[in-house]
C-alpha cells in the first residue's frame, strides 16, 4: 500500500493525481447541481445571431468534451500510477529511472488518448443523430420586436429557442407590413428566411392566436 501512496505522491503520476482532483471536484457540483455536465460550451455566433448555445463536444454526436477530457485524465492516473509502481519496484539506477519516468508519462498519455477515442466513438454510435442548430428552426417562431421599428431594410427582434435560451435576430418586412408600423415589443411571426440577405421576414401576429400562449 504504500508503494502506491509514494507512487501517486511521486512524478509522473502526481501531475494525473493534480488532474483527476479537478475532474472529481467538477463532477461532485454536478451531482449537487451546481454545476452542468456541458458547462462548457460554445456561441453559436453566426451573422447576427446572439445568445444560443450548444454542448460543446468532441467533433459532434452528443457527447459533451467534459465527458473524454475526464475519461482522458483517469485513465492517465491510474495508468501512470501502475507505471511508477512497476519502475520503482524494479529499482533501476538513477538515470534510467528518469527515463523510465517519462517514458510512463508519454505511455500514459498516448494509452488514455487512445481508449478514450475508442470509447466515445463506442457511445456516439449508441446516441441518435442530431442535426446541428440551424436558423431554419426558428421560422414559424413567433418574435417580439426589439427595436424602436422595422422597415424593409432594418430591424431586430428576439426569439426563444426550443432549449429555452434565446437569440436576438435581424428581421425585415414586406412593403405592405412596414405600413402596419412594428414597433418595440409588438409580437410577430418569423415565416421566411432569407439566406443572401441573413435575416427573417415577419409579419404581424396577434398573440392570442399563438398556441403556446396561455392567455
Amino acid at each position: 500500500m504504500d508503494e502506491f501512496f509514494t507512487a501517486a505522491l511521486g512524478f509522473p503520476a502526481v501531475l494525473f493525481g493534480a488532474a483527476l482532483l479537478v475532474v472529481i471536484a467538477f463532477w461532485l457540483l454536478v451531482l449537487a447541481g451546481a454545476a452542468e455536465h456541458d458547462a462548457f460550451h460554445v456561441h453559436m455566433d453566426g451573422g447576427h445571431m446572439d445568445g444560443g448555445h450548444s454542448g460543446a463536444d468532441t467533433g459532434g454526436g452528443g457527447v459533451p468534451v467534459t465527458v473524454p477530457v475526464s475519461l482522458v485524465v483517469v485513465i492517465a492516473w491510474f495508468v501512470s500510477l501502475v507505471g511508477s509502481v512497476l519502475v520503482r519496484s524494479a529499482e533501476p539506477p538513477g538515470r534510467l529511472r528518469t527515463v523510465l519516468d517519462f517514458a510512463v508519462l508519454v505511455a500514459a498519455v498516448l494509452f488514455a488518448w487512445i481508449v478514450t477515442r475508442f470509447l466515445v466513438r463506442r457511445v456516439r454510435r449508441l446516441l441518435p443523430d442530431q442535426l446541428p442548430p440551424s436558423r431554419l428552426d426558428f421560422v414559424g417562431q413567433v418574435c417580439t420586436v426589439r427595436t424602436g421599428s422595422v422597415t424593409t431594410d432594418f430591424g431586430q427582434a428576439e426569439v426563444a429557442s426550443p432549449d429555452g435560451s434565446t437569440a436576438v435576430v435581424q428581421v425585415r418586412v414586406q412593403g405592405q407590413d412596414s405600413v402596419l408600423g412594428l414597433r418595440s415589443g409588438d409580437t410577430a411571426l418569423l415565416y421566411a428566411y432569407d439566406e443572401p440577405g441573413e435575416f427573417f421576414w415577419i409579419a404581424p401576429f396577434d398573440a392570442a392566436l399563438d398556441p403556446r400562449s396561455t392567455g
